[in-house]
């Protein structure tokens, strides 16, 4: 009983979500595309040319973004689950934290990346302090990968919960990358924990 209510919950509160239309009636795949529009839009990230890399990127919207802002560039695209194609995109099916999935990215890179974004979040557990913890370790694993593949005036994007990882995740931020911001985009619901850590130029 208890779980319907949680279900039904949910379902309302998407139909009242403005994002999640928007996000239909634009042709997106889930209404977090809009923290990344935020986020390019205050940090100024996006232009042609570039490598990117979107990792935890299902089922694809950053991916469906990054397409049409970055022209002759080339976006790579890393999830454990199947996506449906999206245009000028290299698709990897695999879990990002292992060797071989993260040479098989290195194999498809021509030049350094230009952004390593990271939407990742483990399957909440409900427990707010052990999903901030579980999530922070992912973000610090994508940071550390895009210190061995970023160009030196790369970005890194990574969501994040605040919580008792929060600091840690800062401080590595701060020991690979010269700037560390942290940004919390309008379209992240208001009871979210989440933020996110943008990082530019490594040291």
């Amino acid at each position: 009983m208890k779980k319907n209510k949680i279900s039904k919950n949910w379902v309302n509160k998407q139909k009242r979500d403005i994002h999640v239309r928007q996000s239909k009636i634009e042709g997106y795949r889930a209404r977090s595309v809009y923290k990344l529009i935020e986020i390019d839009e205050k940090f100024k990230i996006f232009r042609g040319g570039m490598n990117v890399i979107d990792i935890g990127a299902a089922p694809g919207s950053w991916s469906q973004y990054t397409s049409k802002v970055v022209k002759n560039g080339k976006i790579i695209s890393i999830d454990l689950k199947e996506m449906v194609k999206i245009k000028n995109t290299i698709q990897i099916r695999g879990d990002f934290t292992e060797a071989d999935v993260q040479n098989q990215i290195k194999a498809y890179l021509n030049k350094e990346a230009d952004v390593v974004m990271s939407d990742m979040a483990v399957n909440t557990t409900g427990i707010k302090n052990v999903d901030s913890i579980q999530t922070g370790e992912l973000c610090k694993e994508a940071m550390i990968f895009s210190k061995n593949v970023m160009s030196n005036k790369g970005f890194f994007i990574s969501k994040i919960f605040m919580g008792s990882s929060f600091n840690e995740i800062i401080k590595l931020g701060k020991n690979i990358f010269k700037e560390v911001k942290v940004f919390k985009p309008k379209s992240s619901r208001k009871d979210s924990k989440e933020s996110f850590v943008i990082c530019k130029n490594l040291r």
